[in-house]
């Protein structure tokens, strides 16, 4: 098996970010963010996916922490990409309905190339710790679309905050580890048309 892992470094006048990430990990994670639920909700990613993850980010959080979480989105999904690379052997796909408490959040993968993103989470709060719940979305957005993943999250119940943001990290964490994960019975890419 050839090693998986990608280094990725972003640096712009209002981020500076590097991310390593290894798709065959343990669940290691080194995160600093500047953003505590952020941090959380990344180490917890790395922990429930089996991914090894270093994430090193200087935001401008004295203007908000939109810069922030959106990068850190863009950054990280490069190196998804990366380390997956030409995707030969790999399911593809990957889901999973994972609940959490008050909490039930159905994530479904595609690593297919084209990017796209449906979110249908509504949280009651504004604000989880230092984090506007509004870059949830953000987030997400940045990852498939510099991953080049088809990402679906939907919240299927829930009414603290909390509970349904760390169940949508955890649920697209078991399902990107799913969808990048080997299947012997798969020869090349698993598409009719031969490539991804």
């Amino acid at each position: 098996m050839t090693d998986r892992t990608a280094e990725v470094t972003r640096r712009t006048k209002e981020t500076d970010i590097s991310v390593t990430f290894n798709a065959d990990g343990v669940g290691n994670a080194e995160i600093s963010t500047g953003i505590g639920f952020f941090d959380h909700m990344l180490e917890g990613f790395a922990k429930h996916g089996f991914f090894d993850l270093k994430c090193c980010v200087k935001g401008d959080l004295q203007v908000d922490g939109h810069h922030t979480v959106e990068d850190t989105g863009i950054v990280l999904g490069q190196a998804i990409a990366r380390a997956v690379g030409d995707k030969k052997g790999i399911r593809r796909y990957g889901s999973c309905i994972l609940p959490m408490d008050d909490a039930l959040l159905l994530c479904a993968v595609d690593l297919c190339g084209r990017p796209y993103l449906n979110f249908d989470c509504a949280f009651p709060a504004e604000r989880v710790g230092e984090l506007d719940t509004e870059l949830v979305r953000e987030f997400f957005y940045a990852v498939s679309y510099s991953a080049g993943m088809n990402l679906h999250l939907k919240a299927l119940d829930g009414i603290n905050s909390h509970h349904m943001i760390e169940a949508a990290f955890k649920a697209f964490a078991r399902a990107l580890d799913q969808a990048v994960g080997f299947d012997p019975r798969i020869k090349d890419v698993l598409s009719t048309k031969g490539a991804l």
